[in-house]
């Protein structure tokens, strides 16, 4: 069984779509056509719904670079009183991608992992039912995808149908592996050694956490300002998304061995998720991460 994932990371989804751009041109299909299972978390979740549709992936860059700078205008500077950033243009790029198709209508079985705040839980969005988890397949995708997509503080939680309120799947897997050789062995009866993924991450970032003399360490040290704007920094969340991408890798590693695939590379100093003027660079980066892994990717899709 062949599995496709693709990590959270924000406007650094734009590498991993590079990557996918990179494969589909040479090989000639869309991606989708290689795998069994799809899997995407937060930014990772458009990009796995628009693999599931057979979508252009130059069309979904120029969808991220368009609505990047839109999606990310500030409306709250440290969030305090209001999320950072309205859902308004992120609501429309996703309603406009995936129109009114709804989850239990893709051609494969696609997971979006999200977060069910309302009940404190761990939430899988599928579009194949399994009768003990109690599945919504009627839920409209980009309902889906909003709800695997908004980090907290920064958007505000989605609110599914009034039932409850869903925030980023990122919180609990960013990178949706694990998720995913649990669903391959619960569902659909695989054993390990019948699990092949492909990963594909965001960017591996070396947070910068120096040590000074400030022995208080408060909100300005895990979330610090940028002067003169006093915006602040996702540097706590960046973190968290980064650590959990890596743990999860590292495990599944362990698992898999050899039918685990990672692709992700080091990023260049630290890249905020919410920082549009790093597109350009992400895309050059997408480019040299495919050129430098493009044998063994192409050998582990076959």
């Amino acid at each position: 069984m062949k599995i496709l994932c693709i990590d959270g990371g924000g406007i650094r989804g734009v590498m991993p779509i590079v990557v996918l751009k990179a494969m589909e041109k040479e090989l000639g299909c869309s991606v989708a056509e290689k795998f069994d299972l799809i899997a995407g978390t937060s930014t990772g979740s458009i990009i796995a719904a628009s693999v599931m549709l057979r979508k252009d992936m130059g069309e979904l860059l120029d969808s991220y670079q368009k609505y990047g700078k839109k999606i990310f205008i500030r409306q709250a500077k440290v969030g305090l009183f209001k999320s950072v950033y309205s859902d308004r243009y992120l609501r429309r790029l996703l309603k406009e991608a995936f129109e009114n198709k709804k989850l239990g209508e893709m051609d494969g079985p696609l997971l979006i992992p999200a977060v069910d705040v309302t009940h404190g839980k761990p939430y899988i969005h599928r579009s194949h039912a399994i009768e003990a988890e109690n599945d919504d397949l009627s839920i409209p995708l980009w309902d889906a995808v909003l709800s695997s997509c908004s980090a907290p503080i920064y958007f505000p939680p989605n609110n599914v149908d009034n039932d409850y309120l869903s925030i980023d799947g990122g919180l609990w897997a960013n990178n949706p592996s694990l998720v995913c050789i649990t669903e391959a062995i619960h569902y659909f009866n695989k054993s390990l050694k019948d699990i092949h993924i492909l990963s594909i991450g965001t960017g591996d970032q070396n947070i910068d956490f120096t040590i000074d003399n400030d022995k208080f360490w408060g909100i300005k040290k895990w979330m610090p300002f940028r002067f003169p704007t006093m915006k602040v920094t996702p540097k706590l969340l960046d973190l968290a998304l980064n650590l959990s991408s890596e743990s999860v890798s590292y495990h599944c590693q362990l698992l898999l061995q050899d039918n685990y695939l990672r692709i992700n590379d080091k990023l260049d100093g630290e890249v905020p998720f919410d920082d549009v003027k790093f597109i350009e660079e992400l895309i050059k980066l997408g480019e040299q991460v495919y050129e430098k892994n493009r044998e063994k990717i192409l050998k582990f899709i076959g």
